[in-house]
């Protein structure tokens, strides 16, 4: 047992610690607050509480526990809503009222509820890291497979289906060091990558329904992308939006840092969301993790560590699983904070040197992989964090060491927000680097031309861009009309396809069939409209055509009567504009 030598915010120096290592958590003072250590000097012990540090002071008492920060897997972690430490929130709630008292330890899973284990491991077979013993109905939407830890193998002694709770023995595994007793729940260190067999190359699309990511910047399963935008952007209703609609089986939402009153807005609406596909709660595939901006800042760092852990646990068990951090930024200042009272040299804008390593330790453990499994199952862990730049400054260090991780940069503008463009992705100076990969799966899967069309999509709105700079000195009317015809298509991309409500029964998704053929549409008008230019015929005339009205529309088509409504839209269209030329 050490003591403490000098208290300074949520850093406390320690001395006398026996047996200290680094990444150790320890409790801290009387009321036995949690910390963890963070620098090793000789005798002295350098300790960030995960807890307001407010009445310790010299003398007081410190205890490790001689284990590194670690979380606890298991079923009961979907529907749970945790702090930064895996401290369930309606424990605490129950036990202490609206107000946390500082050092109160919860279970993290539910240590009384009976879990229906079915057993599917054969007793007598050898087991590797990985197998699955047996599973459990967590929700009615997740199936949990119980799984032999990474790090153990042996001889299957002992296995029972039957009722359970977390800390019942289920089964025993015969080691080279002996008997190891199963559960249905195990721990691991949130600061180390769970292991797996093979990083596989992002070959497949997380498909979302909005439109503007998935036509123009898509993001890989396994992928990594990153929201920076300024206050009011719409950074979390777009993250809502991917954990609504994402084709990923669950999700985990961190709220590091962010404002108590938006993360009260996410805490009461997500458990009223419906998951569109099976009309069930979309809280029973999702977990979500609380750290509010005036809670202590040194578990900001633990709920993103605790969140991806989460995320890899779920992974190993074969599903995709999709990570919303929001907002890195709070944690980076975090780290900013801390650093300074460690009296660390500072990097650029006052954040420590290893800030961009940490950064990128936390993206590289999103991935589709092969798990490690005699099965050779493959999961994947898509990674998506929000950004908050001071001012919307872009060049500041988070945004920049992030965007050297990532490989999506969808740029929220704050202009085209206070227009009531929404998504308020700017797309120009937005990107994703998996477009040359993914092209395969959209050629088989959806079109052989929908690469082409995208890219003729992009160069519209550029051509657009370049004309707006011509059109403020000289306006609309002194343009030719097949640049008013370029205008008016990049309008429609902007209005009828990129512009889409999330609060919509209809427009809040489109399938990527549908945003193919809604595509194809307005850019053939564009062709036809071109040609029909040619023949004299003007842009005003063009735009006094009804099958116009119906192509603002087409948003609004039902996703059960696609190819027809299509068909019939695409050959009136053919048939409106060529009378209009002949006419003409």
């Amino acid at each position: 047992m050490g003591t403490i030598a000098r208290v300074s915010g949520p850093v406390v120096i320690a001395e006398g610690l026996e047996n200290a290592k680094m990444f150790d958590v320890v409790r801290v003072g009387e009321l036995g607050l949690v910390g963890e250590i963070i620098k090793l000097v000789g005798e002295t012990s350098t300790v960030q509480v995960y807890e307001d540090t407010t009445g310790l002071r010299p003398g007081d008492k410190v205890e490790t526990t001689g284990q590194a920060l670690s979380v606890e897997l298991g079923p009961g972690l979907l529907k749970s809503i945790y702090d930064g430490v895996q401290r369930p929130l309606d424990v605490l709630q129950k036990n202490l009222g609206d107000f946390i008292t500082r050092g109160f330890v919860a279970a993290p899973l539910d240590e009384a509820k009976k879990w229906e284990f079915t057993a599917t491991a054969k007793v007598g077979s050898e087991l590797v890291p990985g197998a699955i013993l047996g599973t459990v109905q967590e929700t009615p939407l997740i199936l949990h497979k119980v799984m032999v830890p990474p790090g153990v193998k042996g001889t299957l002694t002992a296995l029972a289906s039957g009722s359970f709770t977390i800390r019942e023995t289920i089964g025993s595994l015969k080691t080279a060091t002996g008997d190891y007793p199963l559960g249905l729940s195990q721990r691991w260190v949130v600061r180390i990558p769970r292991p797996v067999l093979q990083k596989l190359a992002p070959t497949i699309p997380l498909l979302t329904g909005q439109r503007v990511i998935d036509t123009f910047f898509p993001v890989a399963k396994g992928g990594t992308a990153a929201i920076p935008g300024p206050f009011g952007s719409g950074k979390t209703v777009t993250q809502q939006q991917l954990a609504k609609w994402a084709d990923s089986d669950v999700v985990v939402y961190v709220g590091c840092g962010e404002r108590g009153n938006e993360m009260t807005e996410v805490l009461a609406t997500f458990p009223q969301l419906q998951d569109p596909k099976s009309k069930r709660p979309l809280m029973e595939r999702t977990i979500l993790i609380a750290n509010t901006s005036n809670m202590p800042v040194a578990a900001r760092e633990a709920s993103v560590y605790t969140g991806i852990t989460i995320a890899e646990y779920y992974r190993d068990m074969g599903y995709d699983v999709a990570l919303m951090a929001d907002s890195t930024s709070r944690w980076a200042e975090a780290m900013r904070e801390i650093s300074g009272r460690l009296e660390e040299m500072p990097g650029e804008e006052g954040y420590p040197a290893y800030l961009g390593r940490r950064i990128a330790e936390f993206y590289e453990r999103a991935g589709r992989v092969v798990t490690l499994s005699p099965d050779s199952r493959m999961g994947s862990v898509t990674v998506v964090g929000a950004v908050s730049p001071p001012g919307g400054d872009f060049s500041e260090p988070v945004s920049q060491n992030t965007l050297r991780a990532t490989r999506v940069f969808w740029a929220l503008d704050a202009s085209l927000a206070s227009r009531r463009h929404f998504p308020s992705i700017n797309w120009l100076q937005s990107y994703s680097l998996y477009v040359g990969d993914l092209e395969g799966w959209y050629r088989t899967e959806i079109a052989r031309d929908w690469v082409a069309l995208r890219q003729k999509a992009i160069e519209t709105l550029q051509k657009e861009s370049e004309l707006q700079e011509i059109v403020q000195l000289v306006g609309v009317d002194a343009l030719p009309e097949r640049e008013k015809g370029i205008l008016d298509v990049s309008r429609m991309l902007r209005e009828d396809y990129l512009q889409q409500s999330a609060y919509d029964d209809v427009d809040t998704y489109t399938s990527i069939q549908k945003q193919y053929r809604m595509l194809r549409a307005i850019l053939s008008f564009g062709e036809r409209e071109q040609e029909a230019i040619g023949k004299g015929a003007t842009v005003g005339e063009l735009q006094k055509l009804p099958v116009r009205q119906k192509l603002s529309r087409m948003k609004w088509i039902p996703e059960a009567g696609l190819t027809g409504a299509f068909d019939a839209l695409e050959a009136e269209m053919t048939g409106a504009v060529a009378a209009t030329a002949q006419a003409a």
